[in-house]
């Protein structure tokens, strides 16, 4: 079991009440193979204060554990104004193709845009190879810090924390010189509007 509440809910900001962090919990094929090929999404939250967070907490966890599904948090703001005009351009553009069930279209929504402000990126860590395992109390991390520290942007601390994972971590990142980064590091995945974990059965 991962539980990653307490560190993210220290990481999550209100400072706008147009904007929200939005929250999935998800049944993926990989832990539930009677799903197919599609992962189900079985709630949606919309949190705009830690109180809605701590309020609802209880409930994602319930459902996570019953469903044997994942709880995943978009650290990339949405901007409640912005999600709304997309929709209307999604809803005009699924009614012109008759695609008349709708009834996911505000969260798929959710899924793609979001704020340009505070904006963070992902590398995933994740699916450890040995190297990996052996590695992970620092001398591993030590290189991808270095790689950091010399390429753009100079100066600034990039790296905010480390999200662990089921197998392996989510380094929550501010944006940077990705292709220099890869040159040096193909192995790791970076992710610029994926959600990260915030809790696993």
């Amino acid at each position: 079991m991962i539980d990653n509440f307490e560190q993210i809910s220290s990481l999550m900001k209100f400072d706008n009440e147009d904007e929200f962090y939005f929250i999935q919990v998800l049944q993926r094929n990989k832990e539930n193979p009677e799903l197919g090929s599609n992962n189900r999404l079985i709630k949606a939250y919309y949190c705009y204060s830690l109180e809605m967070l701590e309020k609802y907490k209880s409930e994602m966890i319930t459902l996570a554990n019953t469903f044997n599904a994942r709880i995943y948090i978009h650290l990339n703001r949405r901007n409640a104004r912005m999600i709304a005009l997309e929709m209307m351009e999604d809803l005009a553009h699924s009614i012109k193709s008759n695609q008349f069930y709708l009834g996911k279209i505000y969260s798929s929504v959710c899924g793609r845009h979001h704020s340009e402000k505070d904006k963070t990126w992902i590398l995933d860590v994740d699916n450890l190879t040995e190297y990996y395992i052996k590695s992970i109390d620092g001398v591993h991390m030590d290189k991808v810090l270095e790689t950091l520290a010399v390429i753009e942007p100079i100066n600034t601390t990039k790296v905010i924390t480390k999200i662990p994972t089921k197998n392996g971590f989510h380094l929550i990142c501010r944006p940077f010189n990705t292709q220099k980064f890869t040159i040096i590091h193909p192995e790791i995945e970076i992710h610029k509007n994926n959600p990260t974990i915030l809790y696993i059965p």
